[in-house]
């Protein structure tokens, strides 16, 4: 079976190509490679994947690689992701997010796909106080530019779904860590500058609360739902400890050996939604629970940035201009 991965030289979208050429598929990539992608996340497989450098809003170019590459199914992790950048520049959202899915619905209809599996966000169901968890049926509820813009790619999903008959699955993920993320999210970002002994910016009072899931049990619950999956249906797919913003902090300078005296809290995100929590029920009949301890895939996750800093230093630029605009 040939795979074309949309973002797969990003963070969580590089993860799932490894997996997917080491269980033995074809695989063709397609990555923009704006800021955050980069082909040296799959250097050690580099043998095992076509690659083109496309962005999908163009359309053009990218059904060329449709005529190519013949793919069966379409796995779409490429979005515009960061709900930072997504305040400061919210119609590049809206361009990648929207309309770059939508041309890769009408390819993929046009093309005879046999599964598209769309890669969503839990921040489309918007936030909970202290009780409860959201499942697939919950209504969608987003606050953020960039959770509208992935509720939007969701509903064009559903839309080709019921009204082409394109066999449509949608995955809805929680907060994502592991080694290779790009460092504009709070797990990176705090280990940078926890290393490099800068004020590590939290924001408001810290208590805001996450799903926590390695990248690594991401990507395999995307190939289980590609698999076993049921066209038409949502997946969500959490992490399975909540945790407080300010409890991740703690963790990782203490992991580090620094001060608590380098925590720096600074103004809320305006819009900051408090708490995300996911039931795992329908994934978990899939036969997919993920498998990392929060404790040890933070560990692995802070001796890899330890081991890496080389890759952190050469996006320097661009992430001093960013936590100038963002940590004011």
């Amino acid at each position: 079976m040939k795979l074309l991965v949309t973002g797969g030289a990003g963070f969580i979208g590089s993860e799932f190509v490894k997996q997917a050429v080491l269980s033995g598929y074809a695989v063709a990539v397609i990555d923009a490679l704006t800021y955050a992608g980069d082909i040296e996340r799959l250097k050690n497989v580099e043998s095992w994947y076509r690659f083109y450098k496309v962005d999908i809003t163009n359309k053009p170019a990218l059904e060329e690689v449709f005529k190519k590459e013949k793919p069966e199914v379409v796995v779409h992790f490429a979005a515009e992701s960061h709900v930072d950048r997504s305040i400061l520049e919210p119609n590049i959202f809206i361009k990648t997010n929207i309309e770059g899915t939508l041309n890769l619905l009408d390819l993929s209809r046009k093309y005879g796909i046999q599964r598209f599996i769309n890669i969503s966000t839990d921040e489309v169901y918007g936030e909970l106080d202290e009780e409860g968890k959201f499942t697939e049926s919950s209504p969608l509820m987003p606050n953020s530019p960039y959770s509208v813009s992935k509720a939007g790619q969701d509903m064009l999903g559903r839309a080709y779904m019921r009204t082409y008959g394109l066999p449509v699955i949608t995955v809805r993920p929680s907060n994502n860590y592991g080694p290779w993320q790009y460092p504009e999210k709070l797990i990176p970002v705090v280990i940078v500058k926890a290393i490099k002994n800068e004020p590590i910016p939290v924001y408001g009072d810290g208590k805001n609360i996450r799903q926590w899931l390695y990248v690594e049990d991401c990507a395999s619950a995307v190939m289980k739902v590609m698999e076993k999956g049921r066209d038409g249906e949502i997946y969500n797919v959490p992490g399975s400890e909540e945790l407080r913003n300010i409890q991740i902090v703690e963790t990782i300078i203490e992991i580090l050996h620094k001060p608590k005296e380098l925590i720096k809290f600074v103004q809320d995100r305006p819009g900051h939604d408090y708490r995300y929590a996911m039931d795992s029920d329908k994934i978990e009949k899939l036969g997919w629970y993920p498998k990392t301890k929060f404790k040890d895939g933070i560990r692995e996750t802070i001796n890899w940035y330890i081991n890496n800093l080389t890759w952190v230093e050469n996006k320097m630029d661009y992430l001093s201009k960013f936590w100038a605009k963002v940590y004011k």
